[in-house]
């Protein structure tokens, strides 16, 4: 019998019954990743480059995906990435990432990335946020089974929760498009 673990109303299993992969808590591959923004990092405004800021997200939620499968994980998609702040050369930037939700082979990474003067006291500010789906491969590229997450804290559970509305809506934008472009190509549209 598998362990179960209660997530705001919904039982979740925390061994995966199918292969015995025992699940892992929220914290077991939370990371952080700091880094000092320098001038090759700005763009033509002076300011740091999304695309920079982008890199440093896909690294850390990379990390976190492999240390919670427990191997290779590829990045699959990007969503909502949000630029609140700009980004200024002398910034040292935090990038924290957690596992928020796990399928069978795949996971969400979400993502906060802070920034403060690294020459000064002062609390580090939010400056973007995004959620990243990895998903677990082996060594021939194929997709592999994931252990469970097990949100442990109230705001876990909320990510978790948040998390599948997500992907519920991702599923629903993939199925809608799909649909159009087969009524467009029944229809003689060449796209």
């Amino acid at each position: 019998m598998s362990l179960r673990h209660k997530v705001e109303g919904m039982t979740d299993l925390v061994t995966d019954t199918e292969t015995d992969i025992p699940g892992k808590p929220t914290s077991a591959s939370r990371t952080t990743l700091s880094h000092i923004m320098t001038h090759n990092d700005t763009n033509l405004l002076g300011t740091v480059h999304g695309g920079v800021i982008m890199k440093l997200v896909d690294d850390a939620a990379g990390a976190v995906a492999g240390r919670h499968s427990g191997g290779p994980a590829v990045t699959a998609s990007m969503d909502e990435m949000v630029f609140l702040e700009p980004v200024r050369v002398g910034d040292l930037v935090h990038v924290k990432a957690q596992v928020n939700w796990t399928g069978r082979t795949s996971m969400e990474v979400g993502v906060r990335v802070l920034a403060e003067r690294w020459n000064e006291s002062t609390p580090a500010t939010q400056v973007g946020s995004a959620y990243l789906v990895f998903a677990a491969v082996d060594g021939d590229g194929k997709p592999r089974r994931v252990p469970p997450v097990i949100p442990e804290t109230e705001r876990d559970r909320r990510r978790y929760q948040e998390a599948q509305i997500r992907r519920t809506h991702r599923l629903a934008r993939r199925r809608a498009i799909r649909e159009l472009r087969e009524k467009r190509a029944a229809e003689g549209f060449q796209d």
